[in-house]
């Protein structure tokens, strides 16, 4: 018994407790004889018992707030939220900043801030004018308080401004102006300076010394020297004759238009009917580069002149031996264009060096040479007996400058176009003359007047670096840079003739020289594949098309007496002759 009571109070449970008191309250019913022997314990003090908890104190789990919150911006989760979880509401404040145009809040040029009860505009003002000079007004601090070494700086530098924000402009003093020298009244006409006065306080720059200045006169006189000599010298001229006697036994030139040549080359009439070339018959070959234009000789077209890109300008016989009579070499670079005068006893030239020159066909000798250093793209002489001095070339700077070949001296400018001049072409009796241009257009401009009486120019429109009269004065022959053949009218109205379109050849990038036949039945054009094409004119029907050159075929000329003699050319080197 002493043992169960030792150990019911170790245990100090409640409900041993409640026992033992029960026990202890009603001593009536324990039995004295069992009791006996525990009178030595009944004398003890009484024990109370500590109520112990052992186990840690649980929360409730909806006291908790769940720590893990969902992002609303969130598109996944990554693993299964609870309801309360997904539904929970959204932590901190709301930003009443916030709107769906600006993905950041903000509410001034340098980021958030909040709202304060500064003014926006007094803010920014502050801010700017902190930014520009270095100060700007305080609210937290009190002017009092200014001359802190915190503020020492700003405040000098407001005094310094004045205070003034960079809204205000600065206040103009008179001290703060800066003073002009005087220059004498306005009636003065050598000593009145005016605006143009020097300020009192600017300082002349140092002057060097005589032999400093002498040496700069030295060297700067040498450098404009070099660089004229460089520019303006033209290369010197000589020529070649490749025959053995340069007069016959009748004491004639080759010049003279040969009568035993089966043909009648004096003659004006027109063969009456043309017929397509078929075969080549002859190769002149003798330029080192690129042919760019070939020029038979006017009225008889025995002897045909070619410029070429070797810089070479050669004179060929067409009929007989066919051989080259002379070499005319006086340019440093590619020549672009060659013209005869009305008689073919002189031609001119224009090169890439930016000279024109005029030459002697009989002996080669130089005449004169032109320049207004620019480059020459087209030169032509006028037709008319009376003006086969004055000639007319288009130039890379946009003018068709007319010069006087006796004195040399410009005489006048047609400056109207917006590009690059290509080609000039006498129509109306040589009244008038049509030139084309880069800028894509068409003009026509009357003789020795300055002003275009005609522009032609539709969006449609292409380039035109090529451009023919045909043979009875009516029709121009525009190369086209959208692989056509234009025909405008050259008389009075220079419309398009939109049923005479020529079409089925590749040119776009070069400037192929059109032909007609003498009685107007054909239409010949090189294109950039090297090939000969031949159209019908009334038809526009592309008849034929010989493979002539190995390059480009840069320009092709129905012979004016023959039937069916057509004279090639290619930046092969080759010109040939097709029959």
């Amino acid at each position: 018994m002493t043992a169960a009571i030792a150990s019911l109070a170790s245990y100090g449970t409640d409900s041993d407790s409640d026992n033992e008191s029960k026990t202890n309250t009603s001593p009536e019913r324990v039995d004295p004889d069992a009791t006996a022997h525990l009178k030595p314990l009944q004398s003890a003090p009484t024990m109370t018992l500590a109520l112990l908890n052992a186990a840690p104190e649980v929360a409730v789990k909806e006291a908790v707030e769940v720590g893990t919150h969902l992002d609303p911006s969130l598109k996944e989760v990554t693993y299964n939220p609870t309801y309360e979880t997904m539904f929970a509401p959204e932590f901190g404040p709301v930003n009443p900043y916030k709107s769906q145009q600006m993905a950041a809040p903000r509410n001034m040029l340098s980021g958030y801030t909040e709202a304060a009860h500064v003014n926006d505009f007094m803010f920014e003002q502050q801010r700017r004018t902190f930014s520009t000079y270095g100060y700007a007004l305080d609210p937290s601090v009190d002017t009092n308080q200014m001359s802190n070494t915190t503020y020492i700086g700003a405040v000098d530098e407001a005094e310094k401004k004045k205070g003034l924000t960079v809204f205000e402009a600065a206040p103009k003093t008179e001290a703060a102006k800066r003073k002009k020298v005087k220059g004498g009244e306005a009636a003065e006409i050598d000593n009145f300076l005016g605006p143009w006065a020097k300020y009192a306080d600017e300082k002349d720059g140092a002057k060097p010394s005589e032999e400093q200045q002498k040496e700069l006169d030295e060297i700067t006189a040498k450098r404009q020297k070099k660089g004229r000599n460089e520019e303006e010298a033209p290369a010197e001229e000589k020529t070649v004759l490749h025959v053995k006697d340069a007069y016959d036994y009748q004491g004639r030139s080759y010049l003279h238009i040969p009568q035993d040549v089966g043909i009648n080359l004096r003659t004006m009439d027109v063969p009456d009917k043309c017929y397509l070339p078929k075969k080549q018959i002859h190769v002149w070959s003798g330029h080192t580069k690129g042919v760019s234009a070939i020029r038979l000789f006017p009225a008889s077209g025995h002897l045909l002149l070619s410029a070429s890109m070797d810089c070479k300008i050669k004179l060929w016989e067409v009929y007989n031996d066919r051989r080259c009579v002379r070499t005319f070499i006086g340019h440093s670079k590619a020549v672009r264009d060659v013209c005869f005068n009305n008689t073919g006893t002189q031609f001119l030239s224009a090169a890439y060096d930016r000279y024109l020159k005029l030459w002697d066909s009989e002996t080669g000798q130089c005449i004169s040479r032109f320049t207004n250093r620019k480059v020459p793209y087209c030169v032509k002489f006028n037709p008319d007996e009376d003006k086969q001095n004055l000639f007319v070339a288009g130039m890379s700077d946009k003018k068709i400058v007319q010069w006087d070949a006796r004195t040399g001296d410009v005489v006048q400018e047609y400056d109207r176009h917006l590009g690059a001049v290509n080609t000039i072409t006498f129509v109306d009796e040589n009244r008038r003359f049509v030139s084309t241009s880069d800028d894509k257009s068409l003009r026509v401009w009357e003789w020795d007047i300055p002003v275009d009486f005609k522009y032609i120019a539709e969006p449609s429109m292409h380039s035109m670096p090529a451009v023919t009269l045909s043979p009875n004065g009516k029709w121009l022959a525009c190369q086209s840079m959208d692989n056509q053949i234009l025909i405008f009218g050259a008389q009075n109205r220079f419309r398009l003739n939109k049923k005479k379109i020529f079409k089925g050849h590749m040119v776009a990038g070069y400037a192929c020289q059109v032909d007609f036949s003498p009685d107007m039945s054909y239409v010949v054009s090189g294109d950039a594949d090297g090939k000969l094409n031949i159209w019908d004119w009334k038809t526009t029907k592309l008849y034929h098309r010989i493979k002539a050159h190995d390059k480009v075929c840069i320009s092709a000329l129905w012979h004016p007496h023959e039937t069916s003699k057509v004279i090639t050319c290619g930046w092969d080197g080759q010109i040939k002759l097709w029959d």
